[in-house]
């Protein structure tokens, strides 16, 4: 697919969906940005507000969602995407990978645009194979405090597959790996941000379980090259989109503090429900088909991101 292109991205004022959206501004396209802010923010896309080819639309795609005219591309990234959030929006989350899904897949098919689905690499769950690569069909507690984001994604990924082989529709599935960067809240509960926030702070970081529990993460400019890229080419999936790079809990606080200069120590806390112990991506496919790879290592991810969340959070306290 050859730019420019209409492209319709929900969740696109959201952290991951907003550095989508620049991306493909910044390459011609125009861009319909969908979201219903219950996550995103308005302020990720303020820089965009107004240019030639970018529109904001404010709606919840799980109750609907129409689109005037031409589309090329429909990118479906709206969800929670946080275990906080996710936990907290337990029913919505269902909802815009179920319903949300459907509504987003019926755009395509009426406008006859291609397809993507961004799936996570939480439909592995609690693996059993490590690392893990998309054959592998995953070890998940379908009722479990986690679940409701897990089968969420595990549906979309059925749907869109469904619609694929029985009604044509040209789709693309990614599984995303822990994505980190500016634009992530201070609140917003994944770890990254816990410790840097904590760090700053001078706060003890906190630590679940015993720390060795492993997470390979991602920089966002990777993972948006990366999640384009399939967009952009003409493999079905599902296809990793991760940095294989594999860090324990304990690791990332260390370089969390040594980044930030701060003397914090550590504070260990009992682990959460269904937390999995181990979680890295195989790249063998997106390496060989995409020719992508990530190149942000995770100290220079890191010198990126904490000066976003330390200009926030000095926001946040001269307005409380």
């Amino acid at each position: 697919m050859m730019s420019p292109m209409r492209v319709v991205i929900t969740g696109g004022a959201g952290f991951l969906g907003s550095h989508v959206c620049d991306l493909l501004v910044a390459r011609g396209d125009e861009v319909v940005c969908v979201d219903n802010l219950c996550t995103g923010r308005q302020e990720n896309i303020a820089h965009l507000t107004g240019r030639p080819g970018f529109t904001f639309v404010a709606q919840d795609v799980s109750r609907g969602l129409e689109v005037a005219g031409p589309v090329d591309l429909v990118m479906h990234l709206a969800s929670p995407a946080s275990p906080p959030e996710y936990l907290r929006l337990a029913i919505e989350t269902l909802e815009v990978g179920s319903l949300g899904t459907m509504n987003t897949i019926r755009l395509a098919l009426e406008k006859g645009a291609r397809y993507f689905v961004a799936s996570t690499s939480e439909v592995y769950g609690d693996p059993l194979v490590h690392p893990q690569p998309e054959t592998y069909w995953g070890h998940v507690n379908s009722t479990g405090l986690r679940s409701c984001y897990d089968e969420a994604k595990r549906f979309a990924e059925a749907v869109t597959m469904a619609y694929h082989r029985q009604r044509g529709l040209d789709v693309r599935i990614s599984r995303t790996f822990n994505t980190y960067g500016p634009r992530m809240r201070p609140d917003d509960g994944r770890v990254v941000t816990n410790f840097i926030v904590q760090a700053l702070a001078g706060r003890p970081l906190t630590v679940y379980g015993d720390g060795t529990q492993t997470r390979s993460f991602c920089y966002v400019d990777d993972q948006v090259r990366g999640l384009v890229a399939l967009a952009d080419s003409d493999y079905v999936g599902p296809v990793n989109i991760g940095n294989p790079n594999e860090f324990t809990m304990l690791e990332l606080a260390q370089q969390v503090l040594a980044v930030t200069g701060s003397a914090s120590e550590l504070r260990f806390e009992p682990l959460p429900a269904d937390d999995p112990t181990q979680r890295q991506p195989d790249i063998t496919l997106a390496r060989d088909v995409l020719g992508w790879e990530p190149r942000v290592e995770l100290a220079e991810g890191l010198e990126r991101t904490i000066p976003w969340l330390a200009k926030e959070l000095a926001s946040t306290a001269r307005h409380p």
